[in-house]
């Protein structure tokens, strides 16, 4: 086969560092918007980019010439230079260290994009943390 074939959809999850709830109603749609040309730029069309105060979700394409790691290390840390930068918080701004990152078959993209799409409704019945750990019992990352 003389060409290389792949269509990995990603959603990645990360946190604020100590979970502070930095990304209030004002500052939210700036990151996302920030983080979703940042994907772009990097070759990563982007499907949604959402979350809560103290945590993103991206679902997106990962580009065939990129790993996860070079990507989420690329907008983790140009999207906390932005914000610090242009002042989007009075303290310095900075991600927690690590992030999650879960291959997403197509059959379930839609269930996955309205699962981000709706983290706010989502998260008035359940913690960032009982939602995180569900994650990781899901995908057998749990000790």
């Amino acid at each position: 086969m003389p060409h290389s074939y792949n269509k990995i959809w990603i959603h990645a999850i990360w946190a604020t560092k100590n979970r502070a709830p930095f990304l209030n109603a004002s500052v939210e749609p700036k990151v996302h918007r920030f983080i979703t040309e940042q994907l772009r730029d990097l070759g990563c069309p982007v499907r949604i980019v959402n979350g809560m105060p103290d945590h993103v979700h991206c679902l997106f394409l990962l580009s065939p010439n990129k790993s996860i790691v070079d990507v989420l290390k690329q907008v983790k840390g140009s999207s906390s230079h932005f914000m610090n930068q242009n002042n989007l918080i009075a303290e310095k701004f900075a991600w927690q260290t690590g992030y999650a990152a879960f291959s997403v078959s197509v059959s379930v993209l839609d269930k996955v994009f309205h699962y981000i799409k709706n983290q706010k409704k989502h998260h008035a019945k359940k913690s960032s943390e009982d939602e995180f750990n569900e994650f990781l019992k899901l995908y057998g990352l749990n000790n």
